[in-house]
């Protein structure tokens, strides 16, 4: 193997293990929205799921700082679960904790849709920051269209939640939503998993001995496939 393909390559295993952790941390995730869906599917009553979102929002958050994640992330986390609270806690409407989330997820599809229109998609950029190569991938069309066909799949598998999700909220179905809700963080990392595999079968045995010296400063080849 030519040396000089070390650092993608090493940078693209980088991206897999970063799916793979997303994965791991969207089961942890999922507890507050857990606690809030139980509680108030068990009780009813809006003050106790939210004492209990909150509860174990602050769980997560003890978890990851002990375990070494950010700071950030895990405030990140809590802060949402905060502004979830407070919404619901306004409107007095359960189904509102999950308005922020609803949100956006559609934003987050909508983007991503115009961004693969525009032959941008989100896939190659996120990888594009880990293999540190930037946006040099695009130089390449075989990639750029794996990259499109990965990015699909997790694409769909948006549109599929959302599809579930909105006519729940909709309806006011607060424990239902709360459970497609809870599924959502794990499906979709499933679906980013899913989509790197694809776009590594698109790949196929290519390779593409373009360098990009404009965003690392050094001759390095864009893509090095694994096997």
């Amino acid at each position: 193997m030519d040396p000089i393909a070390h650092p993608v390559a090493d940078g693209e295993d980088a991206a897999e293990a970063a799916v793979r952790s997303r994965l791991r941390a969207a089961v942890v995730d999922v507890a507050p929205i857990f606690g809030f869906t139980v509680s108030y599917a068990l009780t009813h009553r809006l003050t106790v799921a939210l004492v209990l979102a909150m509860a174990a929002a602050a769980g997560v958050c003890v978890y990851r700082v002990v375990r070494g994640d950010s700071v950030w992330r895990a405030l990140a986390v809590l802060g949402l679960v905060c502004v979830q609270g407070t919404l619901a806690a306004k409107t007095g409407q359960a189904t509102d904790f999950f308005l922020p989330n609803l949100v956006m997820h559609s934003v987050g599809a909508l983007a991503s849709a115009v961004l693969l229109l525009l032959g941008w998609p989100p896939m190659g950029l996120v990888v594009g920051l880990i293999t540190k190569e930037r946006t040099a991938w695009r130089r390449c069309t075989v990639r750029r269209r794996a990259f499109i066909k990965g990015n699909l799949v997790i694409l769909a598998a948006s549109l599929a939640m959302l599809a579930i999700q909105l006519p729940l909220y909709l309806s006011g179905q607060a424990v239902a939503l709360g459970t497609a809700d809870a599924f959502g963080p794990p499906v979709l990392a499933l679906s980013a998993l899913l989509g790197w595999r694809v776009y590594r079968r698109a790949l196929g045995d290519h390779l593409c001995a373009t360098n990009d010296r404009t965003n690392t400063g050094t001759s390095l080849p864009l893509e090095r496939t694994l096997p």
